[in-house]
């Protein structure tokens, strides 16, 4: 028979999930002066600094 979660690690799980969720995955397409091809740098970012990511250079 499974053992129970004890109610700390709930709540522990709740506030992570909680601050988990203001983190984004960005994807932006960079050209390359070279060849003129396309490649894609992601990063995760805090969603306060989405706009700051995609406005730098590369």
């Amino acid at each position: 028979m499974a053992k129970a979660a004890s109610k700390n690690a709930k709540v522990k799980d709740a506030k992570a999930s909680l601050e988990a969720k203001n983190w984004t995955k960005v994807i932006k397409s960079v050209r390359s002066p070279k060849t003129g091809a396309y490649t894609f740098k992601e990063q995760i970012v805090h969603k306060d600094k989405v706009a700051d990511f995609l406005k730098a250079g590369n």
